[in-house]
């Protein structure tokens, strides 16, 4: 069994966030870390090594120090590790990534291939369905647990929904992005994180991308313009009550828990 996972080296907000003039992350002059819902598909996958021997191929996208992802995850337990960088594919928006990361897995065989929900510097949750089309592979989102059964290629998922749980069944090959609910992730060890340096990365650029348009990449093939780029978002007002008394305001809030499902 082959699962790939893609993750992301994104800002550590912790120590600030840079832009450039137009808009863009300053990646180079941030600290960064691997994405927490990339983590956690990388978990799930690592799981599926223990469980039936699977081997995990981790591929990334980004500036060459995107490397030090792919070695957090080979210290972790992941076998082979892939960084997609190239000049030509920076400042590319979702569209502009998933086509690129397509087009690095069109050159790989795989069973599974599992992402994270979203990214904590885009919060679009936009890469992973894109891929699932690009590759026209089926797709299941927001993943809280997973089960893979490889005698029947199948993957069954509890999917996290507004007011409750689906449980989907797709047949293999498929794509599932991950929640950060859905495990919590091993640590490396002092053998993991010795053996790690110890790997080849193998760096792939624009010419590895397959059956991939110069006009889909980079910023060129970036459809969406960013109208304005800050580091704080003023938060709402919410919804605002005012009961008459204790008992009409304990009723309002069973009545909202109740909607929701919680009660």
């Amino acid at each position: 069994m082959k699962v790939v996972v893609c993750v992301k080296q994104v800002p550590d907000t912790k120590g600030g966030v840079k832009f450039k003039p137009d808009g863009t992350l300053d990646r180079a002059a941030m600290l960064a870390i691997m994405n927490p819902d990339d983590k956690s598909a990388l978990e799930a996958a690592l799981k599926l090594k223990d469980e039936f021997g699977a081997e995990v191929t981790v591929l990334t996208m980004g500036l060459p120090k995107a490397e030090a992802v792919l070695r957090e995850a080979f210290a972790m337990g992941a076998d082979k590790g892939i960084l997609v960088t190239d000049r030509v594919l920076g400042g590319a928006d979702t569209w502009a990534t998933s086509q690129t990361i397509a087009g690095a897995l069109r050159n790989l065989e795989y069973d599974l291939i599992l992402t994270g929900r979203q990214a904590i510097d885009g919060d679009t949750a936009q890469v992973g369905p894109q891929i699932s089309q690009h590759l026209g592979i089926p797709l299941i989102s927001y993943c809280e647990d997973m089960q893979v059964d490889p005698e029947a290629k199948t993957v069954t998922v509890k999917r996290q929904y507004d007011d409750g749980y689906h449980i989907v069944r797709a047949k293999l090959p498929a794509l599932v992005t991950c929640l950060s609910e859905l495990n919590t992730p091993r640590y490396m060890t002092p053998g993991g994180i010795f053996d790690a340096f110890q790997k080849e990365v193998t760096v792939w650029g624009r010419n590895d991308l397959k059956d991939v348009l110069d006009e889909n990449i980079g910023k060129v093939g970036s459809p969406t313009l960013i109208a304005k780029a800050s580091d704080k978002v003023a938060k709402g007002k919410g919804v605002q009550v005012k009961p008459e008394s204790p008992e009409e305001a304990a009723d309002y809030i069973l009545n909202v828990l109740d909607e929701k499902h919680v009660i």
